[in-house]
């Protein structure tokens, strides 16, 4: 159960990706088109304010079609075969569906305790998917009609039909089954969503009036269960769907801009449900302070060699919100001190909430400046003012407490470890195909993966594979012959994460090519 649930928040980052490129869209767009800021050129009959509203409104596709999109982007990382075509059959079982239960509810709402005659958005319960009025099941919809057509994907795409009926083989027969399921499931959905909106809007209720013990518990089980592969789980529902406001707080939160930078209230004031997203603060200004720690405690000798390790894991950290390469340098070697940083993650980010600080501060520094800073800095300046000032501060403090901890328990950090004829730098891959006489091609860099797949026990070990942004996530069918940690280091690889059968190998932001190669070699 565990590597199917790692694997479901490995399929979950796909859309993801998208987010950072769709946000520096929407908080460029807000900036240029927010007349507080730009006076009369942003009015919306000056042609500055026309040609910028093409690029805001561009941006937005991603974020007014979030159900859609996860939908259609699920089978990419959980079918098992034909991923495109699984896609391709998401895409029409899922607006299916959402026919069905829209002329369900036209038909019989007031059966289902549904006034399907309301508009659209606010406490009505509907939303608009693809143009069809439809109940707002958000996300979770999305990830439950998808669930369903992979299934059916995985179960029936194989499927050899009598040679008469050969035009319905394939992804036609999916959708057939799929055609006929869905009409029991918008039925089900239907009686039961109403219900579930109810104990929606109750929970959203009490997690507001949490306040800052609610944002303390989020933000230490978000950075606690990083290692698992199940932060995702936690805090999609909060980022991307209703947990805490309608249509998820990244897109509540887009919404807001023009009247937050119109404002000159307190963010806090105007949405004071938003301190669960300052998961970003620990990635931008703990991890500095990790890596100062680390090159601090190092050995003289090796202090160059770990800057060099540590410049890029923590830009990557800092610009990218990717936390993984740096987290890992020590999780596993000192997991004491990753309950630590979880610890003093979640004050980091309760701190600034109590202070005022509010926002998408999910992701690292491009993602902020463009939801964040570049759109409201005219208006909020003092507030992103403490936020540096806290931030900085906590970069000291980290700094003082890994220092302090590393040097009491004589943890084995980068620079520090035990064996002294261990060099603390990864092997390059160059270094280690030289070391065992291989040579790079000028090619794919097949050599690489070749040595992944080896220490994974070859293609024969291999049950599944997937990714997530930084993560090589493989089920094996025995974990016993999988090589340890050290060795994926050596090979170029950030390590290896295992848990019975569920491997991850920190690859970094590659992943996505190194699976490609990867799975051509299970082909092969």
């Amino acid at each position: 159960m565990m590597q199917k649930i790692q694997r479901f928040g490995g399929a979950m980052f796909t859309p993801v990706l998208l987010f950072a490129f769709a946000g520096i869209c929407i908080g460029v767009g807000t900036l240029f088109t927010t007349e507080a800021i730009m006076g009369g050129m942003a009015a919306p009959t000056h042609i500055w304010y026309q040609c910028w509203n093409i690029i805001l409104q561009g941006g937005w596709t991603v974020f007014n079609q979030l159900p859609l999109l996860f939908a259609v982007s699920l089978p990419i990382g959980l079918a098992k075969k034909q991923n495109a075509r699984a896609c391709m059959e998401a895409l029409v079982l899922f607006l299916t569906f959402h026919y069905f239960l829209s002329t369900i509810l036209a038909q019989w709402g007031s059966t289902f305790g549904v006034d399907f005659s309301q508009d659209v958005g606010g406490t009505s319960g509907l939303t608009m998917i693809a143009n069809i009025k439809t109940l707002d099941m958000g996300m979770i919809g999305a990830l439950m009609i998808s669930g369903i057509v992979i299934y059916i994907h995985n179960r029936f795409y194989d499927t050899k039909l009598p040679e008469w009926l050969g035009t319905f083989n394939g992804s036609t027969f999916v959708v057939m089954i799929g055609f006929f399921v869905m009409i029991p499931v918008a039925i089900i959905s239907a009686w039961l969503w109403p219900m579930v909106q109810g104990a929606m809007t109750a929970f959203q209720g009490f997690v507001v009036t949490t306040g800052n013990f609610g944002v303390w518990v989020f933000i230490f089980l978000e950075r606690l269960l990083i290692p698992f592969g199940l932060h995702h789980l936690l805090y999609s529902p909060f980022f991307y769907d209703n947990a805490v406001v309608t249509g998820g707080m990244y897109s509540a939160w887009a919404n807001m801009l023009p009247t937050l930078a119109a404002s000159s209230e307190s963010l806090k004031s105007l949405a004071p449900q938003f301190g669960f997203t300052l998961t970003g603060m620990s990635k931008m200004f703990g991890c500095p302070g990790i890596a100062l720690a680390f090159y601090a405690t190092a050995k003289s000798e090796k202090k160059k060699r770990v800057l060099g390790l540590l410049i890029p894991i923590t830009l990557t950290a800092v610009m990218c919100g990717v936390t993984e390469p740096i987290e890992f340098t020590f999780l596993f070697i000192a997991p004491a001190l990753y309950v630590v940083h979880c610890i003093l993650a979640a004050t980091l980010a309760t701190v600034a909430y109590m202070a005022g600080v509010v926002g998408i501060f999910s992701g690292g520094a491009i993602e902020c400046a463009a939801l964040n800073w570049i759109p409201l800095m005219s208006s909020h300046w003092s507030t992103y003012l403490i936020q540096f000032a806290i931030g900085i501060a906590f970069t000291g403090i980290y700094f003082i407490v890994f220092r302090t901890l590393i040097l009491k328990f004589n943890f084995a950090t980068p620079g520090r470890e035990i064996d002294e004829d261990e060099d603390v730098k990864f092997y390059s891959k160059k270094e280690f195909r030289e070391k065992k006489g291989m040579r790079t091609s000028s090619g794919n860099d097949l050599a690489y993966v070749e040595m992944i797949l080896e220490g994974l026990g070859g293609a024969e070990n291999i049950e599944d594979v997937t990714n997530c942004v930084t993560r090589l996530r493989v089920t094996v069918k025995d974990e016993t012959i999988v090589k340890d940690d050290k060795y994926f280091k050596q090979i170029g690889t950030h390590g290896l994460a295992a848990k019975g059968k569920s491997m991850q190998v920190i690859i970094g932001l590659t992943v996505a090519s190194v699976r490609d190669d990867f799975e051509k070699l299970l082909a092969a």
